[in-house]
């Protein structure tokens, strides 16, 4: 073979300007794969981490709304038919009155959030405007909040009530006619005496009871519900 003819192979096998091009694009190529295969790993990883963040977030919630709960009702609501819880706790003037005391007789109990604001004010002196309508249906009638003694004869005196005034600041008795619960004011839940009236029949057994009360025109409901009985 003559110089010339092996110059030309030579060129032609590894230093023609084609050779160099294909020898290019395949480097470019083998690091473009490279460059995905390593990318793709770290993709994952972080859609991983980013999940279980989200996971554990969503954990913290809903542990969160379970611990906010509102507190539950006190005690459960006292049915129709069932006997009369028995009380004994102490009344406006010092003296102490009981369940006994009205054996064989009718009895209206009206239970009030606070002694002298407007509600609790207009109900009482309905209920002493009756008072006699109510003694000729056979039928006694006392008002019981938690207010200590002091602040009852205090609301007696001021608006001249004639119905005997009970302080149950514990609760007991509150409590065991289911005029004690959960109440809501301002997005704010809270325990405080619900506006209830109970009428106890002769027998002493619940006639009928009234929850979450509307003061205007109550105390007659209650004086027709009593001369029925």
């Amino acid at each position: 073979m003559s110089k010339k003819s092996r110059k030309k192979s030579s060129k032609t096998s590894s230093g023609s300007p084609t050779a160099k091009k294909k020898t290019a694009k395949t480097r470019a190529a083998t690091q473009t794969r490279s460059a995905k295969t390593q990318r793709t790993p770290a993709r994952k990883s972080t859609g991983t981490i980013a999940k279980a963040g989200s996971h554990k977030a969503a954990s913290k919630q809903l542990k969160s709304s379970k611990s906010a709960a509102p507190p539950a009702t006190a005690k459960s609501a006292l049915a129709e038919g069932q006997k009369a819880p028995a009380f004994r706790l102490p009344r406006d003037g010092g003296d102490v009155v009981t369940l006994a005391d009205y054996a064989g007789r009718k009895l209206v109990l009206f239970f009030y959030p606070r002694a002298d604001t407007p509600g609790c004010t207009r109900e009482a002196i309905d209920f002493t405007r009756l008072a006699g309508a109510f003694a000729a249906a056979g039928t006694a009638v006392l008002g019981i909040s938690a207010d200590p003694l002091k602040a009852q004869e205090k609301f007696r005196d001021k608006h001249r009530l004639g119905v005997p005034l009970i302080s149950d600041e514990k609760h007991e008795m509150l409590e065991a006619y289911g005029a004690w619960g959960q109440k809501s004011m301002y997005g704010k839940s809270f325990l405080g005496i619900l506006r209830t009236t109970v009428l106890v029949g002769a027998d002493g057994k619940v006639a009928r009871v009234w929850r979450n009360v509307r003061v205007d025109g109550h105390a007659d409901e209650v004086l027709e519900a009593a001369r029925s009985l």
